[in-house]
């Protein structure tokens, strides 16, 4: 397979990938509820001739090759949306009211289809078997750990894996391809949820209360001393509280006040997590306690740091290097942001490789998980491309 031909068939490809993905960001779906999203999917596969296979609660896979001995390679998409009202200015806006696309997984799913349609019509070619899996439930990190427990990595098992994320509101022209060194490529992520119980009162007494406003706020404050004085500077490690709810009207001192945010590390043995979590519990329910309030301090929704697989990174940007040339670039930064991808990653060996959809100079100014960021979805072809030559040339090498 010649790189040229691949991306002249790939770019045949464009109208159709525009028309499902604006159909699907239309249609938005949170966690697993992608009943609408699955229906679409199922369909473009059965369409190109695949038999696509339910995986879990919500996910679905569908083989390709076998027809030559060899190993098998899984390509990996998401399709769940994020809770947000869509705000961006585009004629394809949300349909389903507090859900939006803010992540771009359905331009995900949209290229990964592409790419099966690519690869439907070089079957024949393929040196072993290409395993395209579409998957739920990223945003809260539970999509892969579920399809995991429902044997996506077996029958055929599976001997590297790729997945493709897209980037918009970056300093970095659309159509880029950004690759990562072997290593730890984005965080761990865990979520918190910190719980402080007073007793209210009325707004006018409150000698009479115990305020657990006050002792919340003390508690969010003393936190910070973790990131500023106990975590080595030379780590990576921080934690955020993101949301903050109290009471009910301006009056009434309130019986609880509740915190939530993340934590994320870069420690692939999780000792920096360790410590973060031990001194966010001591330091809550000591400051708290010092205010007359009890404390309950809840961890949960953990997801681990990526690993990159190094030989497979090296695989994957000469492979790109071939099909784009010096459109693919080494990145050598780590991410802050966190991907489910990354229980696979710790499966069997993985890359995860990054498409740029939009920049500021462009127009595209927001990034990720805002209301109105807005995708370029040109690049949909060459996302399209990227799966299906990756996948084709690594079973080549790899016989």
């Amino acid at each position: 397979m010649k790189a040229e031909e691949l991306l002249e068939k790939a770019k045949e490809l464009q109208p159709q990938l525009v028309e499902i993905r604006r159909d699907l960001h239309r249609h938005p779906e949170t966690g697993f509820d992608l009943s609408y999203t699955v229906k679409r999917v199922r369909k473009e596969l059965e369409k190109m001739g695949y038999e696509p296979q339910d995986c879990g609660k919500a996910g679905l896979v569908a083989l390709v090759g076998g027809k030559h001995p060899g190993k098998t390679i899984m390509l990996r998409a998401d399709m769940d949306a994020l809770p947000l009202k869509e705000e961006a200015e585009v004629d394809y806006r949300s349909e389903n009211p507090g859900k939006m696309h803010g992540c771009g997984h359905d331009m995900h799913a949209s290229m990964l289809l592409g790419a099966a349609k690519l690869l439907k019509e070089r079957e024949d070619e393929i040196e072993g078997t290409v395993k395209l899996v579409f998957q739920p439930a990223e945003e809260i990190f539970q999509g892969s750990q579920d399809m995991i427990a429902h044997g996506v990595l077996e029958n055929p098992h599976v001997d590297a894996a790729m997945m493709l994320h897209v980037t918009a509101g970056m300093p970095i022209p659309s159509g880029m391809l950004l690759i990562p060194e072997g290593g730890i490529s984005m965080a761990s992520c865990e979520q918190y949820h910190i719980i402080v119980k007073g007793k209210g009162g009325h707004g006018s007494t409150p000698q009479a209360a115990i305020d657990p406003v006050t002792a919340a706020a003390h508690i969010h404050l003393a936190l910070q001393e973790i990131n500023s004085r106990e975590i080595d500077p030379a780590s990576y490690g921080v934690f955020t509280t993101c949301k903050f709810r109290a009471g009910e009207t301006s009056n009434v001192i309130p019986d609880t006040a509740e915190m939530w945010g993340t934590i994320r590390t870069a420690d692939a043995e999780g000792k920096v997590g360790t410590q973060i979590k031990t001194r966010m519990t001591e330091i809550a329910k000591g400051v708290g306690g010092a205010l007359r309030c009890e404390v309950e301090v809840e961890f949960y929704d953990y997801c681990p740091c990526m690993v990159i697989d190094k030989s497979l990174s090296d695989s994957a940007m000469q492979y790109m290097s071939e099909l784009v040339g010096k459109g693919a670039q080494r990145i050598c930064e780590q991410g802050g942001g966190s991907e489910d991808f990354s229980f696979f990653s710790h499966e069997v060996p993985a890359v995860g490789m990054f498409l740029t959809a939009g920049s500021k100079n462009e127009g595209f100014e927001f990034g990720q998980h805002h209301p109105k960021v807005i995708f370029d979805d040109s690049v949909l072809w060459q996302g399209s491309a990227v799966y299906a030559y990756m996948a084709l040339r690594w079973l080549e090498e790899n016989r």
